[in-house]
């Protein structure tokens, strides 16, 4: 890589995956270290249609610890690609964007599966990107089941 190459700094996108096991064996001692156990009925039109609701470019101060980006950070954040899909045992949810807030992915999870249970309504999640203070989200979901897939950096960062 070139000398001004930094492995923050100069990434241009993210993508993170999130686990989730709904299955009986959810629990096991083999999985329960790689991604967490849902124990309700899980409306998966409802993870889906969340999820649509992600992409774009949208601000996300409801998804992030307060006071640890700088004051004067906008908070957004230009998400590409939002979606669930179905793996053995349950479901991993998969987000790629420019950037990510401190514990975004797991607010927005923990937020998404309290709507997929009925434990919150679908409406709370477009009120949610438009909040000022993440007062209102869901706590985040464990930090066992997220897992950084790839990094992307421009192709001028690296040497012939």
């Amino acid at each position: 890589m070139r000398a001004d190459f930094h492995a923050r700094y100069s990434a241009v996108a993210r993508r993170y995956t999130y686990y989730v096991g709904t299955d009986d064996q959810a629990d096991s001692p083999f999985r329960r270290r790689y991604e967490i156990a849902v124990h309700r009925p899980v409306d998966r039109g409802a993870l889906d249609a969340a999820a649509r609701l992600l992409v774009g470019e949208h601000g996300f101060r409801a998804f992030a610890v307060q006071g640890t980006a700088p004051a004067g950070d906008d908070h957004r954040c230009n998400v590409r690609v939002a979606r669930w899909v179905d793996r053995a045992g349950g479901l991993a949810f998969e987000i790629e964007a420019n950037r990510f807030l401190h514990h975004m992915v797991r607010f927005l999870v923990g937020t998404m599966l309290e709507i997929a249970t009925g434990r919150r309504p679908a409406g709370d999640l477009p009120l949610l990107l438009n909040a000022t203070d993440n007062r209102e989200v869901s706590p985040p979901a464990a930090p066992h089941g997220l897992f950084l897939d790839a990094v992307t950096y421009p192709s001028d960062l690296y040497l012939s």
